[in-house]
């Protein structure tokens, strides 16, 4: 078979030789800037439990400033095996069941008795295909870290009254909504199927899993448990800057306070008249005196200049000093530390793990440009997160300003409970050590009854 992958022999080797006969070695899948925050905790928690436990990169983010996270914590020299994934979403989607099952070839050659267990992340897009090409290749199912993530909404009756429809947030129902964030819905949703660990971060997120028929236990053992987010461990791990601080790097955030950082990359908030929304809305606040930093991500920067806006607002930051127009941020510790300075007000974002990251920290707020959230506990549960929905600029700016103005709100903002626990990545591995299951099980044995299934012969 063709393949692209990279395998690290010495690596792979330390790593399926250690532990006792008959315990499977874990695998932490990672693929992209996500997953290199928020599975380190568990590479480090399964080094200081002497789990056996090797990265397995699919390879989807790799250059300087995307791929940068696999240096920054620590992650590189534990990738055993690297696929080599490259292109759109159908031919990753192509390239990561030919790889993986190559991949598995090659375990099944140099190690017939080991028993790999992968652990993927959260809704991207290995999240969804990685336990389907792992089940097809090898007849077991993996364990899912962040599982559970399904979009709610709320009643947009209100919309276009900021004080009422804050309130319709906060206080008011919510449904599921699942048709966004694409693809990362139907990602996460798949990759439960095949999964045969779920580790919910939240009650929430197991309620979906039960209601969709997962079993919270099988023959007496817990198969979702709730343990909270990792995301809250790799803060923690960057709560000291060593070396340069962003400071340096942007000196005009120290001179200025009070900014609101927005950070928009969805394939949904690319669409036009969602775009044209949010880039209406931060020429908007800047000319009303707010400052704002405007992060351009490789997708934000094709969008602008598919609807040529990108000039518009190079001049915007020519003629203003209160706007700030940069690139990706390349260090992960650089944004904790300005999300922790008190000079930022808030986050406007699309991003999933930004709603997650700012319930842990309390100095700066969290604004999501989506109309919908997979993450909607954020706000009816914590309120420490509010929906500020990219139907217009107009909109959208009179939401910010009534939030940014508004005591008791920027209060309610930050006086939330934290929902996401703390070492999680240690009681990830913690139950999983104490697990030896083979990570299959057929319907009889489910239901008691005995049977050799170890002669199946894939047809």
């Amino acid at each position: 078979m063709d393949t692209r992958q990279q395998v690290y022999e010495d690596r792979l080797a330390r790593q399926m030789e250690a532990g006792e006969s008959g315990e499977f070695v874990l695998a932490v899948v990672t693929a992209t800037k996500p997953d290199f925050y928020k599975q380190a905790p568990v590479v480090a928690a399964a080094r200081e439990q002497d789990v056996p436990c090797f990265v397995l990169h699919t390879g989807q983010h790799y250059d300087d400033v995307l791929g940068h996270g696999l240096v920054e914590y620590d992650l590189e020299d534990h990738i055993a095996v690297d696929l080599g994934v490259r292109g759109g979403l159908s031919e990753k989607t192509a390239s990561l069941m030919t790889e993986i099952e190559a991949f598995t070839d090659h375990l099944a050659s140099e190690y017939p008795e080991k028993t790999v267990l992968p652990l993927v992340h959260g809704d991207t897009l290995a999240a969804g295909i990685v336990p389907q090409a792992w089940l097809f290749a090898t007849n077991q199912l993996v364990a899912h870290n962040e599982a559970g993530l399904r979009s709610m909404a709320p009643d947009y009756a209100a919309h276009g009254d900021p004080a009422a429809f804050v309130r319709e947030q906060w206080d008011g129902d919510w449904h599921i909504e699942r048709s966004e964030p694409f693809p990362e819905q139907y990602d996460t949703f798949v990759g439960s199927a095949a999964a045969m660990y779920h580790f919910a971060p939240t009650d929430l997120n197991r309620e979906h899993l039960v209601n969709e028929g997962y079993p919270e236990s099988v023959g007496g053992v817990e198969r979702i448990p709730v343990v909270g987010n990792s995301v809250v461990d790799a803060i923690e791990m960057k709560s000291n800057v060593d070396g340069e601080s962003v400071f340096d790097v942007y000196p005009v955030l120290e001179e200025r306070d009070d900014w609101i950082r927005v950070d928009v990359h969805r394939r949904a908030n690319l669409l036009p008249d969602r775009f044209r929304a949010i880039v209406d809305c931060v020429i908007r606040l800047v000319e009303a005196d707010y400052n704002v930093n405007f992060l351009e991500l490789t997708a934000t920067r094709r969008a602008l200049e598919n609807y040529g806006l990108r000039e518009r607002l190079l001049r915007l930051d020519d003629e203003h000093d209160n706007f700030l127009f940069t690139g990706l941020w390349k260090r992960h510790a650089h944004v904790y530390e300005f999300l922790r300075s008190g000079q930022c007000f808030a986050e406007l974002t699309d991003s999933g793990s930004m709603q997650e990251e700012l319930n842990h920290i309390e100095e700066a707020h969290c604004l999501t440009a989506r109309f919908n959230t997979d993450r909607p506990e954020t706000v009816f549960e914590a309120n420490s997160n509010l929906l500020v929905p990219p139907a217009d600029g107009e909109s959208m700016f009179e939401t910010v300003e009534y939030v940014y103005e508004t005591d008791a709100v920027r209060d309610r903002l930050g006086s939330g409970p934290e929902l996401y626990g703390e070492n999680v990545g240690e009681r990830i591995v913690e139950f999983l050590a104490e697990k030896r299951h083979e990570p299959f099980e057929w319907a009889h044995e489910r239901a008691g009854f005995s049977g050799s299934t170890s002669d199946f012969e894939y047809l």
